[in-house]
C-alpha cells in the first residue's frame, strides 16, 4: 500500500530482509532507496553480521538520501550483552531538496513498517552518527 503523504509503497523484500536482521541476526545492517520509478523503497544492499559499523558507514552516498537500520551489540557495564536495532534516516546537506523532501515525507510510514526498531538518528553528516552517537543513544 503506498504512504498517502507521498505515494511511496514499500516492498515485501524491506520486510523480509528486515525481519532476517531482527529475527535471525543475518545482516548487521540493511540501507534501503526510495526507488522513484516504480514509487517504492526497496533495499540496496544489506550487510552480512560480520561487518563492522565502519562498512556500514560507507555504504551510504555523500549525496543522497537513504533510510538505513543497524544491529549494534553491546556489552552493558553489568557485563550483559544486548542488542538495540537503530533506525537512521540518512539525509546529506548535498541531497537534493526534492529527493530529502521524499525520504522525508515517507519516513514515519517506512519505519512503522519495520516492526521493531529501537532507537531512530536523523543524520546529515557522518558526525551526527558517530560510533559515540550510537552508544550514547543504545543506554
Amino acid at each position: 500500500m503506498a504512504n498517502a503523504v507521498s505515494g511511496i509503497a514499500v516492498g515485501d523484500e524491506c520486510k523480509l530482509t528486515f525481519m532476517d536482521l531482527k529475527a535471525k541476526r543475518n545482516h548487521r545492517y540493511i540501507v534501503f532507496k526510495i526507488d522513484e520509478s516504480s514509487q517504492k523503497v526497496t533495499v540496496e544492499k544489506s550487510g552480512d553480521s560480520s561487518e563492522k559499523y565502519d562498512d556500514f558507514c560507507m555504504s551510504l552516498p555523500d549525496g543522497d538520501c537513504r533510510y538505513a537500520v543497524f544491529d549494534y551489540d553491546f556489552t552493558t557495564d553489568e557485563n550483559c550483552h544486548k542488542s538495540k536495532i537503530f533506525f537512521i534516516a540518512w539525509s546529506p546537506e548535498t541531497a537534493k531538496v526534492r529527493t530529502k523532501m521524499l525520504y522525508a515525507s515517507s519516513k514515519d510510514r517506512f519505519k512503522r513498517e519495520l516492526d521493531g526498531i529501537q532507537v531512530e538518528l536523523q543524520a546529515t553528516d557522518p558526525s551526527e552518527m558517530s560510533w559515540d552517537t550510537l552508544k550514547a543513544r543504545a543506554y
